[in-house]
């Protein structure tokens, strides 16, 4: 074959496995090259307006402020100096020492209760000379020791919860005001559940804090399942005031709200407060304390002025009134939560079997056991009757009523908060259960008597009792066995 030839069939050859390896490789390389062009072009932020406005997925921020909290559209106080304003009258008004006796705990066992009078006098004046003043003379010296506790942020008010617990439990901690009150002269934290239908038991938390997370491993075969249900829906969180997903929080970030435990921690209390629901202008809105839901199965009065009466109507209630303030708008807005009549009716089943803590001197009948008690203890319990019961009648030692104490009788200089009318009538509020009193510091409903020793102080001086050193002494010794 001549070289020529053998020219012509290489080129042909050359020119065949050209065209054979375009037909193989030339649909992977387009592929390739659509893929990398598909790749570059979501790197690169589109350029594009759909009709409904800006592209949403584009990288770069819109805005050029981010926005912060508010409180009706103003900018949150400074929490440093709401706190420290708030700090110098408490100091001032009360010694704030921390003292405890070491003989006697609450119900869990882990922390001693506090010791009062704490409430600081006029130079001069001393609890038996100020006993014997009348109304008018104490409200004209301007001597009265415990005047109206306030809210620290008596103009956006909300729920206020203890460091201890939002030091544990995420979304509760405000950054426009903190908790007040001293931890000493708070209930204990967690503080410990009694069942009635399992009184065998003692504290079924042995200790623990009830969460989402641990509650049904907690109450497996203690509970009935509609109970477990109850307690579900009430640790689940639902939307207030202060703590929700609007810009209008006091949360740094948004929340999904508060659960009905974190206010009534494992069916107690650990002192928080907000501003009652039930009054207006805001500026009257006086400081509410959270009170125990031990032993609501045997109350029919719910509320401090509200007169609910049953613990389903009570939640309906909270979630579309007390945790907006009372305005059924904001409820709205914020995005309450609506209860279903069987969900209110979950909640009471298991609410109404939280019981009050074992109280070992007392007979069947809630009275003292004589055979059980002390001699201080005995002489206490006669004063009680004699002064105490008509209003606190065994067994939970509660009458079921509201009261006007007309405690204005004894001020003019101070309102019932910071921005209120001086020496306004509060009116009627509902007696409180003094069974289990010793686990439920501070007393009175916004929480101005930090210890039973003050709470006696406070009636001696009101009722005009005229109790003796010895008398106030055995009073507190009988009501820390209750």
């Amino acid at each position: 074959m001549s070289t020529a030839a053998r020219r012509k069939i290489i080129v042909s050859l050359a020119l065949v496995g050209g065209l054979a390896a375009s037909l193989i490789l030339g649909p992977r390389a387009d592929a390739q090259r659509n893929a990398e062009k598909k790749s570059s072009r979501r790197q690169q932020p589109q350029n594009r307006q759909p009709a409904s406005g800006p592209d949403i997925l584009k990288e770069e921020p819109t805005n050029t402020s981010e926005a912060r909290p508010m409180a009706g559209g103003k900018p949150l106080p400074d929490k440093a100096k709401v706190m420290e304003r708030q700090m110098k009258m408490l100091n001032e008004r009360y010694d704030l020492s921390g003292r405890t006796d070491p003989e006697v705990t609450m119900s869990g066992g882990r922390k001693h209760v506090p010791v009062g009078p704490t409430a600081r006098l006029k130079s001069g004046v001393t609890w038996e000379s100020l006993a014997e003043m009348s109304a008018d003379e104490i409200r004209e010296k301007d001597l009265f020791p415990y005047t109206p506790l306030w809210h620290p942020l008596q103009e956006v008010g909300g729920m206020v919860f203890p460091e201890v617990q939002t030091k544990v439990v995420e979304g509760l901690e405000r950054v426009d005001v903190g908790f007040d009150i001293p931890e000493a002269y708070l209930p204990e934290f967690p503080p410990p559940l009694f069942l009635m239908t399992r009184p065998d038991l003692g504290d079924v938390t042995h200790g623990k804090l009830i969460t989402l997370q641990n509650f049904e491993s907690m109450f497996q075969d203690v509970l009935t399942p509609f109970q477990m249900e109850g307690l579900r829906l009430l640790l689940q969180k639902t939307t207030a005031q202060r703590h929700n997903l609007t810009l209008d929080r006091s949360t740094d970030i948004p929340v999904e709200g508060v659960s009905c435990l974190d206010c009534h921690v494992n069916g107690h209390t650990t002192g928080q407060f907000h501003l009652t629901p039930d009054v207006r202008p805001q500026s009257e809105r006086f400081r509410l304390d959270t009170v125990s839901l031990r032993g609501v199965f045997a109350q029919n009065r719910f509320g401090s002025k509200r007169d609910i009466r049953s613990l389903e109507q009570f939640s309906e209630t909270e979630e579309n009134s007390a945790y907006f303030d009372g305005d059924i708008s904001l409820a709205e807005r914020k995005g309450a939560r609506k209860f279903t009549p069987r969900e209110q009716m979950a909640m009471a089943h298991f609410q109404n079997i939280i019981d009050f803590p074992p109280a070992p001197k007392l007979d069947n009948l809630g009275r003292l056991d004589h055979s059980k008690a002390t001699e201080a203890e005995i002489r206490g319990e006669a004063v009680f009757t004699k002064h105490c019961a008509s209003c606190h009648p065994a067994p939970i030692y509660t009458d079921n009523i509201a009261h006007d104490l007309k405690v204005e009788r004894f001020y003019k200089n101070v309102g019932s908060t910071s921005m209120g009318k001086p020496g306004r009538a509060e009116g009627a509020i509902k007696t409180f259960v003094l069974r289990g009193i010793k686990d439920s510091p501070p007393y009175l409903h916004d929480g101005r008597l930090l210890t039973l020793e003050d709470t006696v102080e406070f009636f001696n001086i009101i009722l005009g009792l005229k109790l003796t050193a010895q008398d106030k002494t055995d009073l507190v010794a009988f009501m820390r066995v209750l």
